[in-house]
């Protein structure tokens, strides 16, 4: 329709449905790249990050930052229990207060399942804090991987980190 000589309406139906690509076109590179590299950083011993490089890829920081050589995308790694919670918040802190070495990119909180079943509520409500203030991935409690079994496919409930590592 026209109003004073001005098209209205969605750009589709303006100038009608985008045609399919040629036979033989090439999509643009940009389309194609290679996932992120990431550091995986213990916020306490026994987080986790030798399981999740080996599951996920990326360098097994341990509890040292990233160094020169590393990627610099962190992925801050913790168990779900009360001290691994607050291991989390502590290094959040850092983080906030601009203490943490230069250069290096906060991208997300990966939270460990420390024993299956269900976070009693004081534990889901810290929780609940830390989303609050970063994006936050939840690895479930896996039996294999206690075991020392990382030939499994990663669990379902990680598709969203398993699309932020690429696998």
């Amino acid at each position: 329709m026209r109003d004073g000589g001005v098209r209205q309406g969605p750009e589709i139906w303006i100038q009608g449905p985008v045609s399919p690509p040629e036979q033989g076109a090439r999509e643009p590179d940009h389309l194609h790249g290679t996932p992120r590299r990431f550091s995986w950083v213990a916020t306490h011993g026994g987080a986790g990050t030798s399981t999740l490089a080996a599951v996920y890829g990326g360098h097994d920081c341990g509890r040292d930052w990233p160094g020169p050589g590393d990627p610099p995308s962190m992925l801050l790694v913790a168990r779900t229990h009360a001290s691994g919670l607050d291991a989390v918040l502590r290094t959040l802190e850092i983080f906030r207060r601009g203490e943490a070495p230069a250069g290096l990119d906060l991208d997300s909180v990966v939270l460990v399942a420390d024993a299956p079943g269900r976070l009693p509520r004081p534990l889901a409500q810290r929780v609940a804090w830390i989303e609050s203030v970063i994006d936050v991935h939840h690895v479930p409690w896996v039996p294999a991987w206690r075991l020392g079994d990382l030939s499994g496919e990663p669990p379902r409930e990680t598709r969203t980190l398993n699309r932020l590592t690429g696998v």
